[in-house]
């Protein structure tokens, strides 16, 4: 058997069995963004997960951690899915751009909540962790950056960088839109309009 066909029947390793602390801290994401941080007690997210309030304290030190909690991982998981899509395609900038949406809108229509908290939250972080995730979002937006230059080499950084935030605005939508079209449909139509925000065509 060749080192491919191995490759091809490895059984991929089964998902990550989701943990209390996980399940704790989606329902306190949920809260936050419907309600807004400082609408929710620590006594409410225990309530909607079935703990007291005090057992939380296992998990989390307050509030605050489970903010951090939610939002510094996904900026890390953003910023290195991005950069390994456009390491699929380094000699493809078209692909490496269409590679990077899809893996934008996926995650923008798996995770409504957390954009939501990221846009109306993120100032309620201490300094050292707001400055990390501030840090993680110019890392990515510069593999955005990096890939539109090269597909439009006729812009500036400075330009690409306004398209590419343009870019997230549109993806970022998903806390707004209702459920009237179905998610297939939904992740279509961010694809072709954040494509020609960037293409240009």
């Amino acid at each position: 058997m060749t080192t491919v066909e191995q490759r091809h029947r490895t059984t991929p390793p089964a998902p990550r069995r989701r943990s209390r602390r996980d399940e704790i801290l989606e329902i306190a994401v949920d809260l936050f963004a419907s309600r807004g941080y400082h609408g929710v007690s620590m006594d409410d997210i225990g309530s909607a997960a079935g703990v007291t309030g005090p057992a939380l304290y296992h998990h989390f030190a307050g509030k605050e951690a489970m903010l951090v909690a939610a939002l510094i991982p996904v900026s890390e998981s953003l910023l290195e899915g991005g950069r390994e899509r456009v390491a699929r395609h380094s000699g493809d900038a078209e692909a490496a751009l269409a590679d990077l949406i899809d893996f934008h809108v996926d995650f923008a229509l798996a995770n409504p909540a957390v954009i939501a908290l990221h846009l109306h939250e993120l100032d309620r972080l201490p300094d050292e962790p707001r400055r990390q995730i501030r840090r993680l979002q110019r890392l990515y937006v510069e593999e955005w950056v990096a890939v539109l230059s090269r597909v439009r080499p006729e812009l500036a950084a400075p330009e690409a960088r306004v398209l590419a935030h343009a870019a997230f605005g549109l993806m970022n939508s998903t806390p707004f839109l209702g459920g009237e079209v179905e998610r297939r449909r939904r992740a279509d139509l961010l694809r072709e309009a954040t494509i020609h925000a960037l293409a240009g065509h």
